[in-house]
Parts: structure tokens; sequence; C-alpha cells
């Protein structure tokens, strides 16, 4: 297994020869991603991107058929093995490239990743995972792995993960009882291709949900912003950044029961903004799991003035957490997001 061990808070932040061939695959690409910030795109530029015919629990049956021996030696494991519920900025869950299965089978894999994700978004989201991994190959840089056997829903438990860097997502046909998205999952963004990304984030797919996210901040009084400034965010740190804590209270933040209806109600845009790159069916079930844990007034949410980009009071971190969720948004020195919301701790 290619596992890029976490060497500091960002593991992924050494400029290696990725930077300088991402920097140069940014050309063709800076005009796909031009205008990203807003929430939504044109219906037009949405359509451009050829929908699969099927959902991406039917694909991932159809592609475990197609797998050789040799290929099911490669990525197929139990479903219960450890390394199913493994989540990280940067890493490969098996040593076998996207690129190396048949062009019939690349296609089932990029027609199972876009269909995790809307109509609205999964152009937008395939390009970011291009771009950023254009060091290693693209999308075809990256890789998977199948656990268990995908068969009719229902009646058998498999989970398919899809991993490269800044992406983790995963399709279990819910398999894992009680976890949105079927466990943990991550997205980020390096923006053309500067590691350090200026205060705006130009260009970043995901810096839309940062804004929403100091709306909330701004209309705040005094003392509420005193409770949800923070200076100690959460180190990046695999599989413990999204440990969940089961507590109620002494989160970080400041809790929603300190918020008016009109503030909670800014918080709930944040929580359909963050969800908006999903397919309906997850966004639905985090928000299910969500209410099912005492619902938003269990929620805390934190901002966290260390890692201000440019010192400008926009905060570029911040968090949203309850007993059996997270939603951790890094936006320094770019884009890294960490989710994990279940039905318990």
């Amino acid at each position: 297994m290619n596992d890029r061990a976490a060497k500091s808070d960002c593991p992924d932040c050494t400029p290696s020869r990725r930077s300088f061939l991402h920097t140069a695959a940014m050309g063709a690409a800076a005009l796909a991603v031009a205008g990203m910030n807003s929430p939504l795109r044109a219906a037009e530029d949405a359509a451009a991107l050829a929908k699969p015919t099927a959902d991406s629990e039917s694909l991932c049956a159809t592609l475990f058929k197609t797998l050789s021996e040799e290929q099911k030696k490669e990525i197929a494991m139990p479903f219960d093995h450890p390394l199913r519920s493994k989540v990280d900025n940067n890493w490969n869950i098996t040593k076998k490239a996207i690129s190396t299965f048949s062009k019939d089978q690349q296609a089932m894999i990029r027609d199972i990743f876009i269909s995790l994700h809307s109509p609205e978004y999964a152009e937008r989201v395939v390009q970011q995972v291009e771009t950023d991994n254009a060091g290693d190959g693209g999308f075809g840089g990256c890789s998977i792995a199948m656990f268990g056997e995908p068969g009719e829903a229902g009646k058998s438990k498999f989970e398919f993960v899809f991993t490269g860097r800044h992406v983790t997502r995963r399709c279990d046909g819910n398999s894992v009882d009680g976890a949105a998205f079927g466990g943990p999952i991550f997205y980020g963004h390096e923006a053309g291709g500067s590691f350090q990304e200026k205060p705006t984030h130009p260009g970043n797919v995901y810096w839309y949900q940062g804004i929403r996210a100091n709306e909330v901040f701004k209309a705040m009084d005094g003392k509420q912003r005193a409770l949800a400034l923070r200076a100690d965010p959460r180190p990046e740190q695999g599989d413990k950044t999204v440990k969940l804590s089961g507590r109620t209270d002494n989160l970080h933040g400041v809790p929603m029961t300190e918020l008016s209806r009109d503030q909670k109600d800014l918080v709930r845009k944040v929580m359909s903004d963050v969800l908006a790159p999903f397919r309906k069916t997850d966004a639905d079930e985090a928000l299910k799991l969500v209410e099912a844990n005492g619902g938003f007034e269990k929620l805390h949410m934190a901002f966290y003035k260390n890692m201000d980009v440019g010192n400008d009071g926009v905060w570029d971190v911040w968090q949203i957490e309850g007993p059996s969720m997270l939603w951790y948004f890094r936006g320094a020195p770019h884009v890294h997001t960490w989710v994990n919301i279940r039905e318990q701790a």
C-alpha cells in the first residue's frame, strides 16, 4: 500500500515534483475552474458532464463482475478489513492505479465517482481530482479498493473506496450501519497550483463553503464571537482527525443554543452548502443522522484565528461539531476538509 505518512499538521504540504507538474497542468484547467467560487454554476455547464446510466451501487456490482482474479488479489478485501475505515488527506488505498485497469473498467470507475456527487458539482469535483493529482497521472493516478462483494441491495455487504491526493470517497449501498457516506471522507483543493493560496482562495472549488461559514461569524455579537473564536485547531492525523467525542458539552466553539433563530438558519445554510457537492441520498442521510443525535441544538461551531490567511479576519479554518458528527474545514494553506457523521460516536 502506498500510504503517504503524515509528517506534520499538513502531511501533503511539502513542495515536490508534484507541485511543478501540477502547475504545468493548470494551464488547461484554469478555464474549467473559473468562476467556481459560487455555490452553483449555470445549468448548461453542469449539463456538459456526461451522466452515468446507473447509480454508483449498480456500477460497483458491474465493475466487480469484470475483475480478473489477479485484479481481485490487488484491490479486493474482506468487508471487515480494517483498511476499509481509513481516511487521510493524501494516500493510495492500494498500489494499483486506476490507469492500469481496462478502458471499460476505468470508465466505470469514473462513473461510480461521478454518481457519488450532485449533477451541479460533479464536473468540478472531477476536475479538482484531475488537477490535484496531476503529478501522479490525474484521475488515473488515484486508486480504489473493494471490500466485500457488491450484489443485490440489502443482501450483501460491500464498500467501494476511492482515494488520492485531496480525495477519499465511499460507496457502500448502506452496508455500513449508521454512517453517512459509508464512513469518514475527505475532500480538498489546491487551486491554481498555488500551495499557499491567497486570502480569497481564487479558483478553489470549495472556498464558497468558507464564505458561507464566515457569514455566520459576521452575524454574531461580541459574546458569541468570544465563544466561537479559538486558537487551537485540531491537527491533521489521518483517522484520529475525525475521531468523534460523543460529548454534548465542552466542544470547541459557540453552542447552537447561544444563537438566535436567524443565526441558526445561517448554520443550516452552511450545512446545506457543504453537502451540496454530494448526491442527494448521501446528503439526506447525513442530515438525518445529525437530527437523530439531538439535531442542531447539540452542535457547536468554531473558528480558528491563528490560521487566518492574510490576517484579514475572514476565518479560513472552522468546524461544526456535535457528539457524533464533525465537519472540519481547514482552508490554510489550501482547503482540506475532514468529515465524519455517524448515528453513534
